[in-house]
């Protein structure tokens, strides 16, 4: 799996604009890179970046616009990879997103908002009710952790331990029956 990053919009230049022509560039972009991925076997990856906090200038900025390219593209090896951060800040209505798009979902990134920082620091994301949503969905993929600790890469997996062990699990993740 690769990101397929979607560009900016240009310096001194209004989005709505070049929303038209940045859109038929992004999708004959995508599908040629889409094409050269699946001689490889490989997934392509599709992700809103907020322009409200992280890039005012990234073109793609929300999961309905990505939503609505990948229809377009056609190309199944074409996937949203799903930043709950920058959806939350974009749109929120973070459950209904999930179900919406889990169709199209190749990659879930998390970190609590607004600090972006661990999932159990303070903000405004339920992450125990998130991961049960997306186990109830049967998402078997990753969930990439694209945060900034507090602290120290240990102490900012602490987070992890807790959650397993609330779920009766072990380091790992593995069960403790089995054991």
């Amino acid at each position: 799996r690769i990101h397929v990053m979607a560009g900016r919009v240009p310096l001194g230049t209004d989005r709505a604009a070049v929303a038209g022509e940045m859109e038929t560039t992004f999708i004959e972009n995508l599908r040629y890179a889409a094409d050269l991925l699946s001689q490889e076997d490989m997934i392509g990856l599709l992700e809103p970046i907020n322009s409200r906090i992280t890039d005012p200038r990234y073109y793609l900025t929300t999961p309905h616009q990505a939503a609505a390219i990948l229809k377009k593209v056609g190309r199944p090896n074409l996937k949203l990879q799903l930043d709950l951060f920058h959806c939350q800040i974009m749109d929120g209505n973070l459950s209904h997103n999930l179900e919406m798009y889990f169709p199209l979902i190749g990659h879930i990134q998390i970190a609590q908002v607004p600090g972006r920082h661990e999932p159990d620091s303070p903000g405004e994301l339920n992450f125990p009710y998130i991961f049960e949503l997306l186990e109830s969905l049967g998402y078997t993929g990753y969930v990439g952790c694209e945060y900034s600790p507090k602290g120290d890469t240990l102490e900012g997996l602490g987070w992890l331990r807790s959650y397993w062990e609330s779920r009766g699990l072990q380091h790992g993740g593995t069960s403790k029956a089995a054991k």
